[in-house]
């Protein structure tokens, strides 16, 4: 029996796609630079996490607010999906990882965040 489900709020459809992309697109590429500044020997001692949390968040305002209007440009950087009132956030995740360059994408920030986790640990 399908069922018919009505569209999500805006501002909270919104703050799903936000945090969706910050966290699974941003998030990676910011931590793996971080490893990389470890790896180079620039550790001042600060936490990464005030470089990583800033830097995921401008990202995902960059991609939410430049990409999204550009789309043919940034073929890779935008996911429409992750705005769709329509999913619920699990579907939301369920469709991304559904998708083959999405797979190509998490293997790719797997391996380098393990060889870097291991080169600088």
């Amino acid at each position: 029996m399908t069922s018919i489900t009505a569209p999500k709020f805006g501002p909270l459809n919104w703050l799903e796609g936000f945090a969706l992309t910050t966290i699974l697109q941003g998030f990676p590429i910011f931590a793996a630079a971080s490893l990389m500044v470890k790896l180079l020997g620039n550790d001042r001692g600060s936490s990464p996490v005030f470089t990583i949390a800033p830097a995921s968040i401008f990202y995902s305002i960059f991609v939410v607010s430049v990409v999204s209007a550009f789309p043919r440009v940034f073929k890779n950087g935008y996911e429409a999906q992750f705005f769709d009132a329509s999913l619920s956030f699990s579907e939301k995740i369920a469709r991304w990882r559904g998708k083959p360059a999405t797979s190509v994408q998490l293997v790719a920030s797997v391996l380098l965040l393990s060889l870097l986790a291991t080169i600088a640990g």
